[in-house]
């Protein structure tokens, strides 16, 4: 409690806010679960196919989305899958590294413009990192995994900086140095130990967060306006 003196505060550190602890409940719950089974912990010998399984049901994959193209039909069943494949990941690890980068960039997306902000940009650059994984590649890999709405949210930071920067008239390019790094990083372990191209994907996911951001803070889109007139 602050004194009113002082300005002293015994609980620095700010709470999550409620839904990006929600959402990392669900997606740590659903490994958890896997990784139990796997373990043998639950589920009995069958357990062992569960992680295969709900992957095969709900993950996202480039032929499904080629079919419902070719054939212009939409099952619910299969649009269901670029909503449920971020909950669903490859392994432990592969979950926590993803979960890392959605909890710090959850926060603060949360903290600085809005807690909908959140589950918004999160859901919409999964899906349009689905759409365009699947649209533009001749892909045999599954998607899954929260990284493109992860980094959709790194794209919702990025353009807090941004905003920061033209602010205050700071190098506005530094905003954009997180993504640069990451996927420098991704380009040199992919030359060095070969990967697939769900990149595509999360590349995809940080332009809609970054992007949304328009729409999803107040006088952002008239502010851009008004300085493109300026030009």
């Amino acid at each position: 409690m602050d004194d009113g003196k002082t300005g002293y505060d015994p609980n620095p550190v700010n709470p999550l806010p409620p839904v990006v602890l929600v959402m990392f409940l669900a997606l740590f719950g659903v490994e958890a679960v896997l990784a139990a089974g796997e373990a043998g912990w639950v589920g009995g010998p069958q357990a062992v196919g569960w992680r295969l399984a709900l992957i095969e049901q709900f993950g996202f994959s480039p032929q499904h989305f080629d079919w419902m193209i070719e054939n212009r039909q939409y099952p619910g069943d299969i649009l269901l899958r670029f909503v449920t494949y971020p909950f669903l990941h490859l392994g432990f690890l592969h979950m926590a590294i993803a979960s890392v980068i959605f909890l710090a960039m959850g926060k603060l997306v949360g903290e600085v413009i809005s807690h909908f902000a959140v589950p918004a940009i999160f859901f919409a650059a999964s899906i349009l990192g689905a759409l365009v994984y699947g649209g533009l590649l001749d892909e045999q890999v599954w998607l899954v995994g929260a990284y493109p709405g992860a980094y959709g949210l790194i794209g919702g930071f990025t353009f807090i900086l941004w905003t920061r920067a033209r602010a205050t008239g700071a190098n506005q390019m530094q905003a954009f140095s997180l993504i640069a790094m990451l996927m420098g990083i991704q380009l040199v372990f992919g030359a060095l130990f070969g990967a697939d191209r769900t990149w595509v994907a999360e590349l995809t996911g940080f332009i809609a967060g970054f992007a949304m951001c328009f729409v999803l803070v107040p006088g952002a889109r008239a502010a851009l306006l008004a300085r493109m007139r300026q030009r």
